[in-house]
């Protein structure tokens, strides 16, 4: 299948129909802004190499990209930069309950995490449910939802989340493992904001090759 393209106020983005996806959102100063613009230097290089090749990227470019993300993103995010509202419960809560709540209604989310200061979901959109619309449902609801409860008012969620397409069954399984291991692999012990679904279910259908 043929990869969507659409652009946000900083990155391109991939859809895909009837796809598995490993997403990311975080809070506004969870990131400096010269680690931010590190990875997007160099994720823009990638993109643009295919683009003046007239091309798609490719699988090997795709995972390129998700392997970025990782060393740039992920690991300053689990360093805890940041006012980390979601350390509080009500926060937290306040996430966990708008990922449920149509969660076997508009999308299934298969595995999630809500850490300090960013959130880790795998999911797949529902026929007719695109990942935008539901990115957007949480992160609205949730940033006026939080703000009230902080007594706060301001940006909440920084503006772009990060997606990626999963490829395969191994690749899915890898980014369940992930999500639901975050917590413990950066020193946040019996953290209790993750959630697995029964994941027998999800077999042959995260990615298409």
């Amino acid at each position: 299948m043929t990869l969507n393209i659409r652009h946000g106020a900083y990155l391109p983005h991939w859809t895909l129909e009837d796809a598995t996806y490993f997403i990311t959102f975080r809070l506004a100063d969870s990131l400096p802004k010269q680690v931010l613009e590190s990875w997007l230097f160099e994720r823009e290089k990638i993109v643009k190499t295919a683009e003046q090749m007239g091309r798609a990227l490719s699988i090997q470019e795709l995972k390129r990209l998700h392997k970025l993300h990782s060393d740039r993103v992920e690991n300053y995010l689990d360093a805890g930069h940041g006012a980390c509202f979601m350390k509080e419960d009500p926060i937290a809560a306040t996430v966990a309950n708008a990922l449920k709540h149509f969660d076997g209604e508009r999308y299934d989310v298969a595995a999630w995490c809500i850490m300090p200061n960013h959130v880790h979901a795998v999911v797949r959109p529902h026929q007719g449910q695109e990942l935008p619309d539901i990115l957007h449902t949480w992160k609205s609801y949730t940033a006026n939802r939080a703000n009230k409860q902080l007594g706060r008012t301001g940006e909440f969620w920084q503006s772009e989340s990060y997606d990626h397409v999963i490829r395969d069954e191994m690749e899915f399984w890898s980014c369940v493992e992930y999500v639901l291991n975050n917590p413990a692999n950066v020193g946040l012990r019996n953290w209790k904001w993750v959630g697995v679904r029964g994941t027998s279910a999800w077999h042959g259908h995260p990615g298409r090759e």
